[in-house]
């Protein structure tokens, strides 16, 4: 990704956003939207279109969760929003891996989830009648799912909670990357984070079982627990059939990411 143009660049410096002593750093984390570090400030302008079948790609909502949580720890500091832009403080963490433990995980995605949904944040329809609809649309196969499901508990949802979103500083857990943060079954989020083909995504060998249940140990909520293991063939199967479309397009990565989600 090639630096700003120089209008850009000059817009953010003006408004104070970003030092013009720093340079500005492509980053090239994911494909979706051009983000740069500039100094202590993340950049990001997000592309139209940037939308897949799963998952979103909004500032408006970004710019809405980051403002929501701000001094929570769970998310980056917004320091100014415009247009198709976002600014805020970078994060000085490591992404998630294994060796951090799941539990830090598990307990920031459970403090985001009892955070209070704030106004205006879309609502993500994750009933089984849409996670079939979303998979079959991705000429996915539908494993069989049983009709009695424990309830949905609808939360402030991160709606990307890959490990490679997740930045582990002193023992903490910040999330990144809030584009497609809604309210919605708090099942889903957990989801995101346990599907082997996220965790190889962001670098990370499959969890194992054990790893699995100690996340949903440390979530500590035993209803949301019951629902995703009762969804867990199907959100593996959707999220087979998302990887197969990404790879589809030429996504690097995703074919072989897709071999890991056993249906």
């Amino acid at each position: 990704m090639p630096s700003p143009d120089v209008e850009f660049a000059h817009f953010w410096i003006a408004r104070g956003a970003v030092d013009g002593a720093h340079e500005w750093e492509p980053l090239t984390g994911g494909n979706t939207n051009e983000t740069w570090r500039v100094g202590d400030r993340i950049v990001k302008r997000f592309r139209e279109g940037g939308e897949t079948p799963i998952f979103g790609n909004d500032v408006r909502s970004e710019r809405l969760a980051l403002t929501a949580l701000e001094g929570t720890g769970l998310a980056p500091e917004l320091i100014d929003a415009e247009g198709d832009t976002v600014v805020y403080r970078r994060i000085e963490g490591e992404v998630w891996r294994p060796a951090h433990g799941v539990e830090v995980v598990a307990q920031a995605l459970a403090a985001l989830h009892a955070q209070p949904i704030p106004e205006g944040l879309a609502h993500a329809d994750l009933r089984k009648d849409v996670l079939v609809q979303q998979t079959l649309t991705m000429s996915g196969k539908v494993p069989p799912v049983p009709d009695d499901l424990p309830p949905a508990r609808e939360v402030f949802l991160h709606g990307d909670a890959t490990a490679g979103n997740a930045l582990v500083t002193d023992g903490r857990v910040t999330f990144i990357d809030w584009q497609c943060p809604a309210f919605g079954d708090a099942a889903a989020d957990v989801a995101v984070f346990l599907s082997p083909a996220m965790q190889w995504m962001s670098g990370n060998n499959p969890l194992t079982a054990e790893e699995v249940e100690g996340f949903l140990a440390a979530y500590g909520d035993a209803a949301v627990a019951d629902r995703y293991r009762a969804l867990a063939p199907l959100y593996a199967a959707r999220m087979r059939a998302y990887c197969r479309w990404r790879a589809a397009r030429g996504d690097e990565g995703y074919g072989k990411a897709s071999l890991l989600e056993e249906v």
